[in-house]
């Protein structure tokens, strides 16, 4: 067989694929998926010993609110999303039908934000906004997991100063926040889980909060005021 042969047959056959290797580490993403979520169950039980304690929280933001008075939101990173998270629960709407509520979240108001960070520095962010929005009998929630955000602690004082009710959900306390605020939920857990606890004390409060709203307003239908 000529030599242009032989490369022709040799070009015509696939080569055989080496098996790859198995890494040794094959098993670290693993086990880093199940450390993590071996710590989701006792950072839960935290929230179920809170729970007197968020149903509180949704009464009295119903009872707040259904008077016209305001939610304000506030928190930093992925807290940011979540405070977003519970305005647009309330102005829209959680499990069933009902009126809008008024529920602001600080970090949204993009021009705002840009023109406070810039002329009074990133710390004064919240603050100013509370004093802007916030009245007395309003409430702010704040979020964090570690309760130590200079932007945070500066808006829970702003809220004081004018009668605004402070709480704040954190990680591990004692913490600045939950020092300042005027209440608080403290999830006890690494700063990932911690997060996840605070959307599902979210739509906890959010849960009694509707439950309440649905004691104090009339059924549909029904003719009667409750």
């Amino acid at each position: 067989m000529s030599t242009d042969a032989v490369t022709a047959a040799m070009a015509a056959e696939p080569l055989a694929a080496e098996p790859l290797a198995e890494p040794a580490e094959s098993t670290v993403p693993l086990a880093a998926v199940l450390g993590h979520l071996d710590e989701v169950h006792p950072a839960v039980e935290t929230l179920r010993r809170e729970a007197a304690r968020l149903a509180g929280w949704g009464a009295e933001l119903a009872a707040r609110l259904l008077a016209g008075q305001r939610l304000l939101a506030a928190g930093n990173g992925g807290s940011a999303a979540e405070a977003q998270h519970l305005t647009a629960e309330l102005v829209g709407r959680f499990d069933g039908e009902r009126e809008p509520f008024s529920a602001i979240s600080l970090h949204a108001e993009t021009s705002a934000v840009t023109a406070i960070a810039n002329d009074y520095g990133y710390d004064q962010l919240f603050a100013r906004q509370v004093l802007g929005h916030g009245r007395a009998g309003d409430v702010l929630v704040l979020l964090s997991t570690s309760g130590r955000s200079p932007n945070l602690l500066h808006a829970a004082e702003a809220a004081r100063r004018i009668g605004v009710t402070s709480w704040a959900l954190t990680g591990p306390a004692p913490n600045p926040l939950t020092e300042v605020c005027d209440d608080y939920v403290a999830v006890e857990a690494p700063s990932a889980n911690v997060q996840e606890c605070h959307l599902i004390a979210l739509h906890a409060l959010c849960r009694a909060f509707d439950a309440e709203v649905g004691l104090r307003r009339p059924r549909r239908g029904s003719g009667r005021l409750s």
